[in-house]
C-alpha cells in the first residue's frame, strides 16, 4: 500500500522527490546553528532540494555524563523557530518528555521521538496531541513490523501525522547494521518512510565514553536506501565534524554536501 504524500510547508514526504532532513547534530551555540542553516539552505536552494532543518536543543541520551548537550529547550525552540520563519524552511528538533513536546510543539513543524523513547505512550500522546507532524526513529531494538503498534498509538490520539525514519539494528556490542528490507516493508505496510544514513553508521558507545562511527558509509547507505526504495534521507552535517560537540564521527562535512545531494538525486530518478 502506497503511503499518502505528507505536505509540510514547502516539502512533501511521499511524494514524487525525496525529502531531506540535514543539519547538525546539535545546537552548538547560536551563531553556529544560525550558520549552518543558511548555508545548508543555500546549498538545497541551489540543488533543487526540499529540505526540513535539524538541530538537537539537547542530547539527553549521551554516552557520558561529561559529553555537551545543547542549550535547552525553549532557547533552543525559539532559535530554530526564527531560523525556519526567516528563512522560510520547516524545522525539527527531538523531544524526550510530554512537557518538552509542548513546549516544541507551539513552533516546531516536526517533532521527533528519539529511538529509545519509540515506545513510550505518553510521550507519543503528547506529541500526537500537538496536531504537528511526528516522525519516530524505529528502535534498534524493533524489528520493521513493530512499527504497526506505535502507529496504531498516534493514530489512536488524533493524529495521523507521522513517519517513521529507519537508524540501523543493533549487530552485537557497540555496532549497527542497516537492513533495507526494512524500508520495504515498513512502506508496503502503508508508513512514509525515511532512512537515516548518519545514524546508521554509529558504533554506540565504540569510544568508551562516548559513540564512535564510519561516518565515511553514511552517503554510501544513503545511495543504497535511494536504490531500494524510501521517501527521504536524513543525514547530519557540519561544517567540521572533527570538532562537533556531539556524533562528529558520524557527521558528513558540508562542503561535502552538493555532491551527495546529486547523487542521490540522480539514483531517485534513475529509479523512478
Amino acid at each position: 500500500m502506497k503511503p499518502k504524500p505528507l505536505k509540510i510547508r514547502s516539502v512533501t514526504i511521499g511524494g514524487s522527490e525525496p525529502a531531506f532532513i540535514l543539519g547538525p547534530c546539535v545546537i552548538e551555540s547560536e551563531k553556529f546553528v544560525w550558520r549552518m542553516a543558511r548555508r545548508v539552505a543555500e546549498i538545497c536552494q541551489a540543488e533543487s532540494v526540499p529540505f526540513i532543518f535539524k538541530a538537537s536543543y539537547d542530547k539527553a541520551n549521551r554516552t557520558s555524563v561529561r559529553s555537551y548537550r545543547g542549550i535547552g529547550v525553549r532557547e533552543g525552540c525559539e532559535l530554530l523557530a526564527a531560523i525556519g520563519a526567516e528563512l522560510k524552511i520547516p524545522v525539527t528538533t527531538d523531544v524526550h518528555s510530554p512537557a518538552e513536546a509542548e513546549i516544541a510543539g507551539a513552533t516546531i513543524d516536526v517533532l521527533q521521538i528519539p529511538a529509545f523513547l519509540c515506545r513510550q505512550t505518553d510521550l507519543l500522546r503528547a506529541a500526537a496531541e500537538t496536531g504537528r507532524v511526528v516522525n519516530v526513529k524505529k528502535g534498534q531494538f524493533l524489528a520493521p513490523w513493530d512499527v504497526k503498534n506505535i502507529a496504531e498509538k498516534l493514530s489512536s490520539f488524533g493524529n495521523s501525522k507521522f513517519v517513521f525514519t529507519e537508524r540501523g539494528t543493533s549487530f552485537g556490542y557497540n555496532n549497527l547494521v542497516a537492513d533495507f528490507r526494512s524500508l520495504y516493508w515498513m512502506r508496503t505496510a502503508g508508513y512514509r518512510v525515511i532512512f537515516d544514513a548518519t545514524h546508521s553508521v554509529q558504533r554506540p558507545g565504540g569510544a568508551g565514553d562516548s559513540t564512535s562511527g564510519d561516518g565515511e558509509l553514511a552517503p554510501v547507505l544513503a545511495r543504497a536506501a535511494i536504490a531500494a526504495g524510501c521517501d527521504g534521507i536524513f543525514m547530519e552535517v557540519h561544517e567540521n565534524p572533527a570538532r562537533a560537540l556531539s556524533d562528529g564521527p558520524n557527521q558528513i562535512p558540508l562542503k561535502q554536501l552538493p555532491k551527495h545531494l546529486r547523487m542521490l538525486k540522480a539514483i531517485h530518478a534513475a529509479v523512478s
